[in-house]
């Protein structure tokens, strides 16, 4: 029988394991613009916004 000590590191180093063989989503990043930017009208109205919802169960 092993000591529970051995057991438990086997068990983390499972995890471990698992955690760095899973896939890792990269998403794109806009590349940030180097001019200053100029205020216009349109600033001064509140963007609309919204809601996105990623369900990544299914």
């Amino acid at each position: 029988m092993l000591d529970a000590f051995i057991i438990e590191e086997i068990k983390r180093r499972e995890r471990r394991r698992e955690d760095h063989d899973r896939p890792v989503v990269e998403l794109p990043l806009p590349m940030p613009d180097d001019r200053p930017r100029r205020r216009t009208e349109t600033e001064d109205e509140k963007p609309q916004r919204g809601v996105v919802v990623i369900d990544m169960l299914s």
